[in-house]
């Protein structure tokens, strides 16, 4: 199939694509949301008790992605020649409250196969290019499987103008490597028509897809649920199968020999049928000896549902890599410390690996932020690399232990061991400047509001004494 040739067929290829997957992604966001319906309880069951059993869901999909996104914390970024991160692009990073949109970002790419990193120029401020992370659910990117690069992205968005009873305002934004076209459509069907132009010559579309579990045969990635899927919906049905059970047998269930469900009637006057007496902890037998007799039967033992959900936690927890306390093992004998951390060493490693792969469209972003700025590529910055947060969660005493050791040994820098103790690269400096005003004050050092240049003489008439001066 050929490629489009023109930005209109370009809109609509893309547009083709994306539609054919969003019905799979929206079914993963909903899992990651436990908004999925699934039907696990009997048709006439859920008819005779209605609203008083709802089905129930394991928040597992949700605990999935959350585990490994509260690990992902970038912090900054730099160069391997730089001592510390470069402080205009973390101040790009945070005036286009990046700190808070990544974490969103992080979570799409981890539930639905991929987040986007949209880039472009801003006329109010032409130094502080603008930075948006955008949905699959609205973006798509095709890929190039040559140089597994973007060569064209489509958004698609609506706006409700604030009443959903109003007709629908469409728009769509192609990026393409030498421009941004801005599209605008009126109603649900027509064609959309240009409003602006981004004329930006970087040479490559200004959208970098942040992809999770990609492979090298199929770079659109792949979802953090999808093995753990099929084992969250099973403990759904067992959970709910549990509460049908405790609405039927937990409590102790009567008998009554010598009446039959006509024999009694509902609060309306209406007969009551014989689902109805069994909710009503009644169980009637009409055909029997004419003096009524009443019997109770022992109340079920609900421990096989706890014991299979118990088990099914347990393949979650190892496909996942969750320690076993994050799914509520718990034993006589509290873990120690040690045991914690050990237990986490796989949740730790897969962490580490989603910040290199997320790390290099970070990067890749931040370099067309600068081309933004610069108007070329600045060839240093190819060895740029984000600065992520320790994935791992050691005690504080024991990461302040380390770091003093190793620098008195002379392995590390004094700025590494603030560094390996978790400050940021602006604690740092505030530290170190501190820490200069502090020895500048004990062995009385000038500081250089006090070092004031030497004044010559005035010149009264005659020559200056050579020496004198």
């Amino acid at each position: 199939m050929a490629l489009p040739t023109s930005e209109q067929d370009w809109v609509t290829y893309l547009a083709q694509i994306h539609d054919q997957e969003v019905r799979e992604l929206k079914a993963l966001n909903d899992e990651y949301e436990l908004k999925s319906v699934k039907a696990y309880m009997h048709p006439e069951i859920f008819r005779e008790i209605g609203d008083r059993l709802q089905q129930v869901v394991i928040a597992w999909p949700m605990m999935v992605v959350d585990s490994l996104e509260e690990r992902l914390d970038v912090e900054g970024f730099r160069l391997p020649s730089a001592g510390s991160a470069d402080d205009d692009l973390w101040r790009v990073w945070q005036e286009n409250s990046a700190d808070e949109e990544s974490q969103l970002a992080h979570v799409d790419a981890l539930t639905m196969k991929r987040a986007y990193i949209a880039i472009g120029t801003n006329e109010d401020d032409a130094d502080t290019p603008r930075m948006t992370f955008e949905s699959p659910l609205e973006v798509y990117g095709d890929i190039d499987p040559r140089t597994r690069r973007v060569r064209a992205a489509l958004r698609r968005y609506s706006s409700y103008g604030g009443s959903y009873a109003r007709e629908q305002e469409h728009y769509a934004t192609l990026y393409l490597p030498n421009q941004t076209v801005f599209y605008e459509r009126t109603g649900v069907a027509g064609q959309y028509n240009e409003i602006d132009r981004d004329q930006h010559n970087l040479g490559l579309p200004p959208i970098v897809p942040m992809v999770n579990r990609a492979r090298l045969a199929d770079w659109r990635g792949r979802s953090e649920l999808d093995p753990i899927l099929p084992l969250a919906h099973a403990a759904n049905k067992i959970a709910t199968d549990m509460m049908v059970a405790a609405e039927f047998v937990a409590l102790p269930l009567r008998g009554i020999m010598g009446l039959g469900p006509e024999d009694l009637e509902d609060a309306g006057g209406n007969k009551m049928t014989a689902l109805q007496a069994l909710l009503g902890r009644l169980l009637l037998v009409p055909n029997a000896d004419e003096n009524t007799k009443m019997f109770e039967f022992t109340s079920a033992n609900l421990s096989n549902f706890h014991q299979t959900i118990d088990a099914l936690a347990k393949l979650v927890s190892s496909i996942a890599a969750l320690p076993p306390h994050y799914l509520g093992f718990t034993t006589d004998n509290p873990a120690s410390a040690d045991a914690i951390r050990s237990n986490e060493i796989r949740l730790v490693k897969r962490a580490e690996r989603k910040q290199r792969a997320f790390g290099g469209a970070h990067e890749q972003a931040m370099r067309i932020v600068r081309r933004l700025q610069e108007g070329d590529w600045d060839p240093k910055l190819r060895r740029l690399e984000t600065i992520w947060r320790d994935a791992s969660t050691p005690t504080v005493a024991q990461v302040a232990d380390a770091s003093v050791k190793k620098h008195a040994e002379g392995i590390i820098s004094t700025r590494q061991a603030q560094e390996d103790s978790g400050y940021t690269d602006a604690q740092i400096k505030r530290m170190n400047g501190e820490m200069a005003a502090q020895r500048a004050q004990l062995f009385k050092l000038p500081t250089a509001a006090d070092q004031v240049p030497p004044t010559k003489p005035a010149v009264t008439g005659g020559d200056v004494n050579p020496a004198a001066a």
